[in-house]
């Protein structure tokens, strides 16, 4: 029945067909008016807002021409199909815009046929995305020109250039025979600036003792301080360890004053060994452990610092402490500090004779009995030195810092060494003298004196004392005769043959052995040596031709006297005493071959064992006898006799020093008496024989042209 009433005549059925599909689609627009008003305004407003672009435009026109070319197919086949099926009913393929309406009018067909169905709600869905995609591309493609990527900073990652064929067999072989070590390179020392708190400073000053009622003062607060702060002082580092050091030392000498001032003990002492020639005296604390059994054989002043004397000490008569035993010592004594030495000098030899440098009490000098000259530097560090602690005391021994020992040549003294004497004045023209073909003169740190020392076989060598700028505590592999850290040492310059040079073929028949020597202070270039046959012989450093050559006695021939002590003039004339072995005293100028005066009989023919100009006075010297006897002689009081003469009751007086201060106007003239039995005795003599007398110096001269 279906089939009967969807057939039609192939003719009729299709015009029917058409006339009956228009009035569908015209119902169907009745139908869907609303919804067609209202796609139409939202279709106004988004043509309002932008126009539909071309490529969407493009792909209309192609979905139109394809349902247009599907229509056009369908209309074609069907009539056939009609045809071959016989009234078989007619099935319609309408547009999916089309769909309800031939579905209502002609269900038989869709039961019948197959057609493409167009879904308005799916093409809606697909409208709305079109239409928001175009507005994000068109929003990018605006936005595309706005950004633009910033490549400011650009690195490599990985920069590994082609090895060449020299890196790649150095690669392969170049490690051979090779090792890795470490370095520290220093990558770790990074200095940092770190900012604190500033520190809020006042200055203030004060003085102690006040000399007024104000002692103290300064600003009150940091408001009355100079904008820029106090300006740091420029402080003389040199000087004010100088002040420091002659503060520290006259603080001891107080110190100590007041120590003997509370010990009844000193006082008693200083009584008892007073004499009728002095005012006052005191002693040296020589009762120390390691001056016991040491007998005293030479005393030496020094001429630039007064208050300085050496005491040498010989070897113990019994066995004490180790370190000591078989060694001389050499004490150094400051005369305003009694209690103790400042320094003591040890060395492995019996010491004759010492002094010290010209300029300043800072080297010492010794000459042995195994022809050895030795020095020490007192201002070495006493870490230097061996120490021994001796009850509560800890006492630094110094050795030697130099000793001609270690020079392995024919320069060196084989005999014992008599006398040591510095040049006290600069060397003039010949400076260098002696030492053209050395290379120590890059090594000294100040201008060099010399230093003479002569045996008793008559050979006199000249020394340079030389300075190093620069220590080894290594010590030194050249010079064996320098310690290990010391900086001073001796360069021979010249030697001479005393005999030879200064006596003439009738004297030498008689081999005098030479005692003493003197240098001339005004003039160092010129010396004197005392001989055993009682001559003194002159002579020049140079060996230079001088008149007279020798100085003899008043008495006509050679006797054997010796010459035991001399003396020069310290007030600036060229005159020398010189005292003899059978107690006569003589007076000598440098231009006369006898003397201007001679005592003989002043001692009673005891020795003379000391002679000694006073520092104060130029008409009054000082002699000592091997009998412990005193003589002080003023020439213009007395120019016979001694004016005064004390014996030393207790025990027999070795040798002796004169201290003084000529400088000074206070006539403080001190006798420094060296004992048998090791104490040494200061004795301050009276004022009538230190205090300088009006024009002393012209009624001395007056008397010397008479005699």
């Amino acid at each position: 029945e279906t089939k009967d009433a969807c057939i039609y005549n192939s003719d009729t059925g299709l015009d029917n067909f058409s006339a009956n599909y228009e009035d569908d689609f015209e119902d169907y627009e009745d139908d869907f008016d609303d919804d067609e008003n209202e796609s139409g305004e939202e279709r106004d407003e988004e043509e309002n807002l932008r126009e539909i672009p071309f490529s969407r435009t493009s792909d209309i026109e192609e979905i139109q021409r394809a349902i247009t070319a599907e229509n056009d197919r369908i209309c074609t086949s069907l009539p056939k199909k009609i045809e071959n099926e016989k009234k078989a009913p007619v099935m319609v393929i309408t547009l999916t815009m089309f769909y309800n309406i031939t579905e209502k009018q002609y269900p038989s067909v869709r039961n019948s046929f197959c057609g493409i169905f167009m879904d308005f709600q799916m093409a809606n869905q697909r409208q709305s995305s079109r239409s928001m995609a175009s507005k994000q591309k068109k929003r990018s493609s605006e936005l595309l020109p706005l950004i633009d990527l910033d490549f400011s900073v650009s690195f490599s990652l990985l920069d590994l250039p082609p090895v060449n064929e020299y890196d790649m067999y150095i690669r392969n072989f170049g490690k051979m025979n090779t090792k890795q070590a470490y370095v520290q390179c220093n990558e770790d020392n990074i200095e940092r600036d770190i900012q604190t708190e500033e520190v809020e400073t006042l200055e203030k000053w004060t003085q102690h003792p006040g000399e007024s009622a104000v002692v103290s003062g300064g600003p009150l607060n940091s408001q009355d301080m100079p904008v820029n702060g106090a300006l740091t002082p420029k402080i003389d580092s040199q000087r004010l360890a100088n002040f420091l050091r002659s503060a520290c030392q006259v603080i001891a000498v107080l110190l100590e004053e007041d120590q003997v001032a509370t010990q009844p003990r000193w006082k008693l002492r200083s009584r008892q060994t007073s004499l009728s020639i002095s005012d006052s005296c005191f002693q040296l604390n020589t009762n120390q452990p390691f001056l016991h059994d040491r007998k005293i054989s030479c005393l030496y002043m020094s001429p630039v610092q007064r208050q300085t004397l050496l005491s040498v000490h010989g070897l113990p008569e019994k066995a004490g402490i180790v370190l000591l035993n078989r060694k001389s010592i050499i004490c150094v004594w400051n005369i305003w500090q009694p209690s103790s030495p400042q320094k003591v000098l040890i060395c492995n030899s019996e010491v004759i004779c010492c002094c010290s440098s010209p300029s300043k009490a800072t080297l010492v000098f010794a000459g042995t009995i195994d022809g050895s000259l030795l020095v020490w530097d007192l201002r070495e560090d006493s870490r230097m030195h061996p120490h021994v602690m001796i009850g509560e005391t800890d006492w630094t021994f110094r050795v030697p810092t130099f000793s001609t020992d270690g020079i392995l040549n024919s320069v060196n003294h084989t005999s014992p060494v008599l006398a040591v004497e510095p040049v006290s004045t600069s060397l003039y023209a010949d400076q260098n003298y002696g030492l053209s073909s050395l290379s120590y003169q890059g090594e000294m740190s100040g201008p060099p004196f010399q230093i003479a020392s002569m045996d008793e076989n008559g050979i006199l060598n000249m020394w340079v004392v030389v300075e190093l700028q620069k220590v080894d505590l290594a010590g030194s592999q050249t010079d064996l005769g320098l310690i290990p850290g010391g900086k001073v040492k001796l360069v021979h310059s010249s030697t001479m043959e005393l005999n030879n040079s200064l006596f003439p073929k009738d004297v030498r028949q008689r081999v005098p052995q030479t005692l003493t020597i003197k240098f001339l202070s005004s003039d160092p270039n010129h010396f004197i040596v005392g001989t055993n046959i009682g001559l003194v012989g002159h002579g020049t450093r140079h060996d230079l031709k001088v008149l007279p050559k020798l100085f003899r006695p008043q008495e006509s021939g050679l006797r054997s006297i010796s010459i035991n002590a001399i003396d020069f003039f310290p007030f600036g004339k060229p005159l020398f005493l010189v005292g003899c072995s059978d107690g006569s005293i003589r007076l000598h100028q440098m231009t006369s071959e006898y003397p201007l005066m001679q005592w003989n009989n002043s001692t009673n023919g005891q020795p003379i064992t000391a002679l000694q100009w006073a520092l104060t006075r130029p008409a009054v010297f000082f002699v000592l006898d091997a009998s412990s006897n005193i003589y002080i002689w003023d020439l213009l009081e007395n120019d016979l006799l001694p004016v005064a003469k004390q014996t030393i009751p207790s025990e027999n007086v070795v040798t002796m020093a004169l201290l003084g201060e000529p400088e000074k106007t206070n006539g403080l003239l001190g006798i420094a008496l060296a004992k048998e039995s090791g104490q040494i005795d200061i004795q301050y003599v009276k004022k009538k024989w230190a205090l300088p007398q009006p024009e002393e110096s012209e009624k001395l001269h007056l008397l010397l042209l008479q005699s």
